[in-house]
């Protein structure tokens, strides 16, 4: 007989990109930065002290807390520190969630969240998406009708790259009864001329809390760091209770400091993607691969109904050449691809790659 809870006998766990382990792989998969992160970090890993690690660490990260409040004019209550943006992601959920209850999220998503609601023996209610992958205009009645103790809209949406706006997130943050957290993750890749920033409606609503992570900005998918923006009566039994004690070690919280605070290095990069975003979406069109309009660090593309390959043919196709885009093997994605914004030549090799396919 095992010994593991009858839901998590009755799961599936959550499948991870592909991680190639050789460096000659262009890796167009799992949305990371294409760029370094900042020589700050590269100067603080040389500075760090191994002597150092003989002692625990902040154990709230509070150098790191007061920094992001000052970024984005907030108190330091209202932050939380966190291993990357996942480790939020299950604090939200086990101390506000009870087994049981519902969680509610677009459809498609984030696949990590119906393992997490899974984890947790809680009901997952989705919500399908318009064609445009916009909410529907009843969501926030469709997710009281539910009774949704919590639910999770990702913004840039996830895996399509559309932004839902401000005044559409304030109406959810007063409209739904339970929690709505607005996972930002890919947040840093919006055009700045869209004016999108709504941090300060946590000081208004207390249903609402912001994920955000170093993982795509910042350049530090490898160092797991992120943190959440919230009202202080979501934050702080996180923070006072839910929390792993000294969850964020010293080395993460210093790498992670060093590159926070190098804002101007980290837009330059995000910058760059942008400007790759717009040369490659005309030229992936040409190609018969119609992007979506993308406010992310990736463009989803929907084959020509013509198309002589299927997009898992070109999945695998490329993968044969080495070049890993996404392939979602689900409804409503069988006949698109994910590709993540790479740097110039990146984009090239992969241009030149589906030229030759297609």
């Amino acid at each position: 007989m095992g010994f593991e809870r009858r839901n998590i006998q009755g799961m599936e766990g959550y499948t991870p990109g592909e991680q190639p382990g050789d460096s000659n792989t262009i890796k167009l998969n799992t949305n990371e930065n294409p760029y370094p992160p900042s020589p700050r970090v590269a100067s603080a890993v040389r500075e760090f002290s191994s002597a150092s690690l003989r002692r625990y660490p902040p154990p709230m990260a509070d150098q790191f807390r007061e920094m992001a409040a000052s970024r984005h004019g907030l108190n330091k209550d209202n932050i939380i520190a966190s291993r990357g943006g996942d480790e939020l992601l299950r604090l939200v959920i086990t101390t506000f969630v009870d087994p049981g209850e519902v969680i509610a999220m677009t459809d498609p998503t984030y696949s990590l969240y119906p393992v997490l609601a899974q984890i947790q023996d809680c009901t997952t209610y989705k919500i399908p998406l318009e064609t445009d992958w916009s909410l529907p205009r009843d969501f926030a009645e469709q997710v009281n009708a539910s009774n949704a103790k919590l639910t999770f809209v990702v913004n840039p949406h996830a895996p399509s790259g559309y932004l839902i706006d401000g005044e559409t997130i304030r109406n959810l943050a007063e409209d739904l009864n339970g929690i709505v957290l607005i996972d930002e993750a890919y947040v840093d890749f919006i055009d700045p001329r869209r004016g999108y920033d709504c941090l300060s409606l946590v000081t208004e609503y207390n249903n609402l809390i912001f994920l955000r992570t170093l993982s795509k900005g910042y350049s530090l998918a490898g160092l797991r760091f992120g943190y959440g923006i919230g009202n202080q009566e979501l934050i702080q039994p996180i923070l006072q209770k839910t929390r792993d004690s000294y969850n964020l070690d010293a080395f993460s919280q210093r790498i992670a400091t060093a590159a926070f605070k190098d804002h101007d290095y980290a837009r330059g990069t995000w910058q760059k993607v942008r400007d790759e975003r717009d040369r490659i979406s005309p030229l992936l069109r040409q190609l018969g691969l119609d992007p979506t309009a993308s406010e992310s660090n990736f463009l989803l593309v929907q084959l020509a109904s013509d198309s002589s390959l299927t997009a898992k043919e070109i999945y695998e196709a490329l993968k044969q050449q080495q070049i890993l885009i996404r392939y979602f093997d689900q409804p409503r994605l069988l006949d698109k691809l994910r590709i993540t914004v790479g740097s110039y030549g990146e984009n090239e090799h992969l241009i030149a790659a589906l030229r030759e396919l297609l």
